[in-house]
């Protein structure tokens, strides 16, 4: 089976890339490599262009994931498909990419200031929410953007490195969200580490510092169930 290279995984920073289409059809676009990010983790799928070689350009109106959780497909306006083996310029809207980051890096905050099980996350580009298992709260909108804007003005800065399965499997309380442990039958697994405040599995895409992430606010915080309490922000 083939699989698409994540060029985002290395460098979430990619606007644009040339890649070769594999096949494409109504399911979508397979490409031997991509910067779009497959929706997934609950953040948003990319958007963008495909632009093929005489110049035609097709409109990028999501990026998922195929039903077998391997093959990234992108989803493109219209019927006239390029064909295999054609190459391809793709470049994403990056406003609406760097904002998913932002946000994305930002609920890692939120959930090193609630240690509690994640049940449920949400990314768009206009606002994130983590669901937590959390049968009585506290909790302050408040206080908690007054945490969470302190932690983003520290300028701590984000890498990713990897871990083996072993090594998560000797470290379980690395992964926080309840249900959602990496894939298997891979040999190594992604990181993403905070320093000095968050470190666990993540495949998404993430800003450099959180500096970056700039000022945010807790919008609503509300119980969804008898032991689920919702937390949502957005950008100040």
């Amino acid at each position: 089976m083939t699989q698409t290279h994540k060029l985002f995984d290395d460098d979430a920073y990619l606007a644009h890339c040339e890649a070769t289409v594999i096949s494409a059809g109504p399911e979508g676009i397979e490409l031997d490599a991509t910067i779009c990010y497959a929706r997934s983790g609950g953040q948003a799928g990319d958007t963008g262009t495909l632009t093929l070689a005489g110049g035609r350009q097709l409109v990028l109106a999501d990026t998922v994931y195929a039903d077998d959780r391997q093959r990234i497909l992108h989803i493109v306006q219209g019927d006239d498909l390029p064909q295999a083996g054609e190459r391809v310029r793709v470049d994403i809207d990056w406003q609406r990419r760097h904002r998913l980051m932002r946000l994305h890096t930002c609920l890692h905050l939120l959930g090193a200031l609630v240690p509690v099980p994640v049940t449920g996350c949400g990314i768009s580009p206009d606002s994130a929410r983590l669901d937590f298992d959390l049968p009585e709260s506290t909790l302050d909108k408040t206080r908690l953007t007054e945490q969470l804007n302190a932690l983003i003005s520290a300028g701590s800065d984000v890498r990713t490195d990897s871990i083996t399965p072993e090594q998560l499997a000797a470290q379980p309380e690395l992964v926080r969200t309840i249900g959602a442990a990496p894939p298997g039958g891979t040999a190594s697994i992604r990181i993403v580490e905070i320093a000095g405040v968050d470190r666990q599995p993540c495949g998404g895409t993430h800003v450099r510092n959180t500096l970056e992430i700039g000022a945010v606010s807790v919008t609503k915080i509300e119980k969804k169930s008898r032991t689920n309490r919702r937390i949502v922000v957005q950008f100040a």
